[in-house]
């Protein structure tokens, strides 16, 4: 072989080589690329891939939960009808008690406020750090509440926020401007209570009306065709604001728990009950003129509470407000 010819060779094998040599740390170059687009080499997503919920921005702000005095001298309450979700729990002297939740509207004044008790912070878990607004609490109780995961705010700390009204005596007449303690509602996004809104499951069987006893008070919904809900009654009596609107929640919530004595005690030395809110049980979801028998599960406290019939399907509400009444029934 002459030497132009070897020269040839020689330069079209250095070529050859560098390009492969190129070709390959492209290569190398793209991979680590893509793995640092699609998180794999720890530096995040492609636009493709949306964030997990762990890492999506919080979109929503605090929901405003308040303890709502629920005896005759209280009735009728103000801003209840506003709220998105109504819980109903039992308290000393087998009593019961309200926690009204805002998140979609915040009313001009709510009340009557009445004091917090140990599970409503179980209960409020299922929230981003919620604003409860209560009038005080058992002295033991006030160092859980400051330690737990939200924002307390009593009238001895905000006490702009709070006047007492002179159509009642204390302390049946401590009533709230919650626009004092959140600038606006957070919206429907804050709601982070499991519940799904959508059609009726299949089944279910027809009721017009259902009541809820506790040692010593009742509820009782009544389904109205016309309003398209279950008209409220407390202890026998229909349950009017005092807006005069009565209250008829497209959705109610009968579910089963365990109610039991929980460490605390009121002034008069009566027990103070706990209603336990994470485990699983039954339930019955009341909508649209029907009973529909379903499980409910809420695996721990920072979780919402699932729904669903017998073959695991979720149980979808009606919009619009929703009652949930806990109750240790069987």
């Amino acid at each position: 072989m002459g030497r132009r010819a070897r020269v040839r060779r020689a330069v079209t094998t250095a070529a050859l080589l560098a390009a492969a040599v190129m070709g390959s740390l492209a290569t190398g170059c793209t991979a680590r690329h893509d793995q640092a687009e699609d998180g794999r080499g720890g530096q995040g997503q492609t636009q493709e891939q949306p964030p997990t919920p762990a890492q999506s921005p919080r979109r929503a702000g605090p929901v405003l939960a308040v303890k709502i005095d629920n005896v005759a001298p209280a009735r009728p309450q103000t801003g209840l009808n506003a709220a998105d979700v109504v819980y109903a729990e039992q308290v000393e002297g087998g009593l019961s008690r309200l926690m009204a939740v805002y998140a979609t509207t915040l009313p001009s004044v709510v009340g009557p406020v009445r004091s917090a008790r140990e599970s409503d912070l179980e209960l409020l878990r299922q929230f981003d750090r919620p604003t409860l607004a209560f009038s005080g609490a058992q002295h033991k109780l006030l160092p859980l509440i400051d330690a737990a995961p939200l924002t307390a705010e009593p009238p001895d700390k905000k006490s702009a926020a709070y006047f007492r009204g002179s159509d009642r005596t204390a302390p049946h007449n401590l009533y709230l401007h919650p626009r004092r303690l959140l600038a606006s509602a957070p919206g429907a996004d804050a709601l982070t209570t499991g519940f799904r809104f959508g059609p009726a499951p299949a089944g279910g069987r027809t009721e017009t009306s259902r009541t809820v006893h506790y040692p010593a008070a009742r509820f009782t919904f009544t389904w109205s065709a016309r309003r398209h809900g279950w008209q409220v009654a407390m202890d026998g009596t229909p349950t009017v604001t005092t807006d005069g609107k009565q209250l008829t929640p497209p959705t109610v919530v009968v579910q089963h728990v365990t109610v039991r004595t929980s460490r605390l005690h009121d002034v008069l030395g009566n027990d103070t009950p706990y209603t336990e809110t994470v485990g699983s049980g039954k339930a019955e979801v009341l909508r649209d003129g029907r009973v529909y028998d379903v499980t409910w599960k809420r695996p721990r406290a920072a979780a919402g509470t699932q729904f669903t019939t017998a073959d695991g399907t979720p149980v979808g509400f009606a919009r619009g407000q929703v009652w949930v009444v806990f109750t240790s029934e069987r």
